[in-house]
């Protein structure tokens, strides 16, 4: 199982506002996740993704293409993967993890 983190910029937007954008890749995400193939979690900053490797790259693939189905003409997608392969990972698994050896 390996984790993504996501985040998809259109550039050339007409206000400062990528609210529009980020729930139209929500929306994306969502239908992703009802047919079981990834888990996400939508964070301020960007979107951390979970699964198969193969089926994230189609995922992100899917969410990079977004904004250009709305009009955008330029899109910047960052991605970050963590492809661990010595044992399962997931996103609830490295958070508690950490909070095992937290001592607040």
């Amino acid at each position: 199982m390996a984790i993504a983190d996501v985040t998809v910029i259109p550039i050339g937007t007409e206000t400062a506002s990528v609210s529009e954008y980020v729930a139209a890749v929500q929306s994306i995400l969502k239908e992703y996740e009802r047919e079981g193939i990834i888990k996400f979690q939508l964070t301020p900053m960007n979107t951390i993704i979970e699964g198969e490797l193969s089926d994230l790259l189609d995922v992100i693939k899917a969410i990079h293409e977004s904004p250009f189905e709305k009009g955008i003409q330029r899109v910047a997608t960052n991605i970050r993967i963590d492809d661990r392969r010595d044992k399962s990972s997931t996103m609830e698994s490295k958070l508690n993890s950490v909070n095992r050896h937290s001592t607040l």
